[in-house]
């Protein structure tokens, strides 16, 4: 499947505008661009950013550090507490597997929670007006609502996108606004207050390597937990006295953390292992967009290769794509109306097979 493109009109495309006047003679480059403003310091969206605007998280991300320290302070008990025991008594790879898959769930979680997951920029006023003009020239009486709505063809099934009346823009397909980041994100899944930030076509692949490795490391080290605790209960001893022997708190609360933490764990990675075979995303799931409980009978998944493997390429492997806000580009010094009416075209989506607006 062709990736969609979709490119934010600059204002200076928009029209002929009168050129800024000159800077003054002698003026100092460095005064000028230590005023000029970065767009991530205006950004609309209820969004926090870091490091000059190198990392994004959702203002809601509360979650986040209970996440990290719950996965850092188990991992840090395991290490101290039971790999020395385990590499004298059973091998020395033990520290190197679990120090493998920690790292790797690390990464995976700070790429989820801090990379942008596919926001689209929102209209400017030139576009939102051309686009609200198209509508009430397209309705067909003064009495009714202009419709908020267009059809499009994908793989002959249609697809109906909605307007955004925050973004002032119609969705592309697969794309949802966020309450909670108060953005429009590009196929959007859902928004998870334990990585602190939706997820969508640019993050997904790291949330989906985050939970997958998140489930092994959990089994490993609740699987060494319980070989710890089974060879010090041989020889005549018993189950409590083995979990005496070892630090009994850090012991229990490593049993108790991974004990309730690999079966949901594992559940929401068989679940979205589903939704990577099946090309769906979690909000069409929960609606039901393709499976008839919409209201819509005969629909099928338009985005589906009806092929495991190409769907699982498509998800987990297709070309990365740049983030379309430009949140450290700096804002114009400048602005002036256009003097002529711009030419906005709608975004152009490309399906499986050539795509037809109804």
């Amino acid at each position: 499947m062709k990736n969609c493109e979709y490119r934010q009109i600059e204002p200076q495309g928009l029209g002929t505008p009168n050129a800024a006047p000159p800077p003054p003679a002698g003026a100092n480059d460095a005064d000028t661009r230590a005023k000029r403003r970065r767009k991530w310091e205006v950004f609309p969206g209820k969004n926090r950013f870091y490091c000059d605007g190198r990392i994004m998280v959702a203002r809601q991300s509360g979650v986040l550090p209970l996440t990290l320290g719950l996965i850092v302070l188990t991992s840090c008990l395991f290490f101290v507490f039971d790999c020395p025991f385990l590499v004298e008594h059973v091998t020395s790879c033990i520290p190197a597997i679990g120090g493998a898959l920690f790292a790797f769930v690390i990464i995976s979680l700070l790429q989820t929670s801090f990379r942008d997951p596919g926001i689209l920029p929102r209209a400017t006023a030139d576009e939102a007006a051309y686009t609200e003009k198209q509508i009430d020239d397209s309705a067909s009486s003064s009495y009714r609502p202009p419709p908020r709505t267009l059809e499009v063809i994908i793989n002959q099934q249609v697809v109906k996108l909605k307007y955004c009346f925050t973004c002032k823009m119609f969705r592309p397909p697969r794309t949802s606004h966020c309450s909670l980041c108060d953005n429009c994100v590009e196929r959007f899944d859902h928004h998870c207050p334990w990585v602190g930030n939706c997820v969508g076509k640019r993050n997904y692949r790291f949330f989906y390597a985050f939970i997958v490795s998140l489930s092994f490391l959990t089994a490993f080290i609740f699987g060494c937990v319980t070989t710890h605790l089974t060879l010090r209960s041989q020889g005549g001893k018993g189950l409590i006295t083995a979990v005496q022997e070892s630090p009994p708190s850090c012991t229990a609360l490593e049993l108790i953390v991974c004990f309730f933490s690999v079966w949901s764990i594992l559940g929401l990675s068989g679940f979205h292992t589903y939704l990577v075979a099946s090309n769906l995303t979690t909000n069409e799931d929960i609606k039901g967009s393709w499976s008839g409980n919409s209201g819509v009978q005969n629909t099928v998944n338009p985005y589906s290769y009806n092929n495991i493997f190409a769907n699982c390429c498509a998800v987990l492997c297709a070309p990365l794509p740049p983030s379309l806000i430009d949140r450290r580009g700096f804002l114009p010094t400048q602005e002036s109306p256009p003097a002529a009416q711009p030419q906005v075209e709608l975004p152009v989506f490309v399906g499986k097979s050539d795509l037809t607006v109804v």
